[in-house]
């Protein structure tokens, strides 16, 4: 009951939106190809609209959670002793009924105006906005527990204990951003030569 797997539940169910909506609409688009399944354009136009909001849903309130998660991480280490008034779980699901509204209304805008280049914008500064959020808060943890580290070696005279724990540490954060970076780097590399290269035959897709 802690709120901390109220968020990580919410990331959980984000990310299985993501597969499923993916999946559906690769099984529409197989099906309307190969004729098994014959729709009007309009009907077509409108199941795609409503794949692409539920994609782009998902992806918003993935990648809010895990930013949420950071923050709630953060509040436990450098304000341990006032956590639980902080976070309560009135104010976590406050948080998570925002992030998924936030979320749903956002993408319904972004997928109704797709086509123009300063919605695209907006989505491309919200991520780097919150992978760079991300990164900060993790790091600054990284720095705190390695300073930690070398207190705990100095006091027990024992000088392995920092490299080794900076090591797991450095590990977990880039097993962390990186699986994110692999994951979604293809989906904003798209965006990013919508962005800036719209008419160059090399950027379509």
């Amino acid at each position: 009951h802690s709120p901390m797997y109220y968020f990580i539940c919410c990331l959980a169910v984000s990310d299985i939106l993501v597969s499923i909506s993916n999946c559906v609409e690769t099984l529409f688009i197989l099906l309307i190809e190969n004729r098994v399944m014959v729709l009007q354009d309009e009907t077509a136009r409108h199941m795609d609209n409503v794949m692409d909001v539920l994609i782009c849903c998902s992806f918003m309130a993935s990648l809010s959670f895990l930013g949420v998660i950071a923050i709630d991480r953060y509040i436990t280490i450098f304000y341990a002793l006032r956590y639980h008034s902080i976070m309560t779980i009135q104010r976590a699901v406050i948080i998570i009924v925002a992030i998924w509204g936030v979320s749903t209304g956002a993408s319904t805008i972004f997928i109704a105006f797709d086509d123009n280049q300063t919605v695209v914008l907006c989505l491309l500064t919200y991520l780097l906005f919150m992978l760079i959020l991300i990164m900060g808060l993790y790091i600054h943890m990284f720095m705190l527990a390695r300073q930690h580290a070398r207190a705990i070696s100095r006091m027990h005279r024992k000088h392995t204990a920092p490299q080794a724990t900076s090591m797991k540490g450095a590990i977990t954060l880039t097993i962390l951003l990186g699986v994110f970076f692999v994951c979604w780097g293809p989906f904003f590399l798209h965006l990013i030569l919508f962005v800036t290269c719209p008419s160059h035959p090399f950027c379509s897709c």
